[in-house]
């Protein structure tokens, strides 16, 4: 008899052994007669944040990279064959109701990550079996050893849902410790990550920790609960998901985190997305498609109440914005526009999530940072917004968190002011006459709000302000179209040099604020 059927057969035993005094067990091994585990271990989230704490305290071991010579064969192409077996899906038939699948090793995704099972005070290790998924007759992925461990772990929908849980998912996590969900609108795009270490950091490179283990709960009502163990070279976290499947999807996250190092950019709640280029601002014929993003702004709600929003670069350079704050309500990148005919793509650029931090706790003073850099296609990540803590984080610190992520159509609390829609760019000076050089124009779109009620012959006034340059022609009218409450403000700005220039904009009348604060980082004419 080989050893996989032997340790099967034990396992089989020792689970009806167990069953009388634990449903859980009796569930698990009615449900998945095939799926392996090894034997019962102790677990608690207390224990857990020990744990972590304790190996903070160790040398750093990197997660292991099985057969390298055969996952160097397992590119996208092939790792796409592979797909995860819905009769060895965890929790198939219960308990709970969301089956949970796993992704396979392969070349963009090397690392092994332990799967754990939660049965009350107790956990058990899944142990990888080939068999678990389905790969052509010639996939190199055949190759590799016995036991090599999974990839990551993917949520499926409810058995019950409208949608078909065999075909669709709703969490995902793989790859480092990026997770995404796909929100109300049932379709991927921004990625969340565990922390964000020394994003665009000049004298180093960014360190990128990985989740290795998972533990994971069986659903309760509409939620689900799992535990993940981040590690990297400088920190060390335990993080607790509660994920709730509702009309978007809502996860209540603690962490506690234990740095082994000094960082120099420590951030906390990152979201991670693509932005190649929108309205505001597109090189001639680079696209035959009007817009391509997967989130078109940072909208941030301070901690004194102020909305703002930043429409998001595709700069010349990589750039660093910090937005200083205490105890900020929350932030997030956003999806604003969803209007299929600026996008014209299948890919649903329109159904992208927008993502919301709110803290739970007061997170004190720092500051909402936003790294861009420059891409020149849609297929790389190149935006970062996270909360950076004010004080240093050195060798040694601990950090315990609760905060809660909203993966929704918009932010979960909406400004009742006037919103931006739009930000457009052209040349400065007006039309018929020659332009003057050195001059951008600029057109911004508010609508919503106090602008639906203005009274008649009542203009907004524009108040701007700029780092540096000179503003002319500033006006404010009603966009010919019909929409109650939709305004537009224009000005020129004439500005020397090419460094950036920080832009300012809101609307008022008289001693009323009609519209959220617009902000704008112009590198000009790059």
């Amino acid at each position: 008899m080989s050893e996989s059927i032997d340790r099967r057969t034990l396992l089989k035993g020792a689970a009806a052994s167990a069953a009388a005094m634990n449903p859980l067990a009796e569930a698990l091994g009615a449900q998945s007669d095939g799926l392996q585990f090894d034997a019962s271990v102790p677990f608690t989230y207390d224990l857990f944040k020990t744990q972590a704490r304790d190996k903070a305290h160790a040398p750093y071991a990197p997660p292991a990279r099985p057969a390298q010579e055969v996952l160097q064969k397992i590119n996208y192409e092939e790792w796409g064959k592979i797909r995860y077996r819905d009769d060895y899906a965890l929790f198939a038939n219960g308990p709970g109701k969301f089956p949970v699948t796993f992704f396979h090793l392969g070349l963009f995704f090397q690392k092994t990550v332990r799967m754990h099972v939660v049965e009350g005070e107790t956990s058990r290790q899944i142990v990888y079996d080939q068999s678990y998924f389905d790969m052509p007759a010639d996939s190199p992925a055949h190759d590799l050893p016995k036991g090599v461990g999974f990839a990551g772990l993917r949520i499926q929908e409810p058995r019950d849902g409208a949608l078909d849980w065999h075909k669709n998912d709703w969490v995902a996590f793989l790859g480092a410790a990026y997770f995404r969900s796909i929100g109300e609108l049932r379709q991927y795009g921004l990625s969340s990550r565990g922390v964000a270490l020394d994003v665009a950091v000049a004298d180093r490179s960014e360190e990128f920790p990985d989740f290795t283990d998972f533990y994971i709960e069986p659903g309760v009502g509409d939620a689900i609960t799992l535990y993940a163990l981040m590690e990297g070279p400088s920190i060390v976290g335990a993080f607790k998901f509660l994920m709730t499947r509702a009309k978007g999807v809502v996860m209540d996250i603690q962490t506690t985190m234990f740095t082994r190092a000094q960082v120099s950019r420590f951030g906390i709640a990152p979201l991670t997305s693509m932005y190649w280029y929108s309205e505001t601002k597109k090189e001639t014929a680079i696209d035959w498609r009007p817009e391509v993003h997967d989130s078109d702004g940072l909208a941030m709600w301070t901690g004194t109440g102020e909305h703002i929003w930043r429409p998001l670069n595709n700069p010349p350079r990589t750039m660093a914005s910090a937005f200083s704050d205490a105890n900020p309500h929350g932030f997030g990148l956003l999806q604003r526009d969803r209007n299929f005919d600026h996008y014209l793509d299948g890919v649903n650029y329109q159904r992208r999530p927008s993502l919301w931090v709110e803290p739970l706790e007061g997170w004190g003073e720092g500051s909402v940072q936003l790294v861009e850099i420059p891409d020149n296609d849609e297929i790389h990540d190149n935006v970062v917004a996270m909360w950076v803590p004010k004080a240093p984080a050195r060798a040694g610190s601990s950090y315990r968190l609760h905060y809660r992520l909203y993966w929704s159509a918009d932010e979960p609390y909406p400004t009742p002011l006037a919103r931006c829609v739009a930000t457009r760019l052209g040349r400065g000076g007006q039309p018929g006459q020659p332009r003057p050089p050195g001059v951008r124009k600029f057109v911004v779109e508010f609508m919503g709000g106090p602008l639906v009620s203005l009274p008649f012959g009542v203009k907004p006034e524009p108040v701007l302000s700029a780092s540096r340059g000179t503003f002319s022609y500033v006006f404010a009218e009603a966009v010919p179209d019909g929409v109650s409450g939709h305004w537009r403000a224009q000005f020129d700005l004439t500005v020397d040099g090419n460094d950036p220039v920080d832009l300012r904009l809101y609307l008022k009348s008289g001693n009323n604020t009609l519209s959220e604060t617009w902000l704008f980082q112009y590198h000009p004419f790059a």
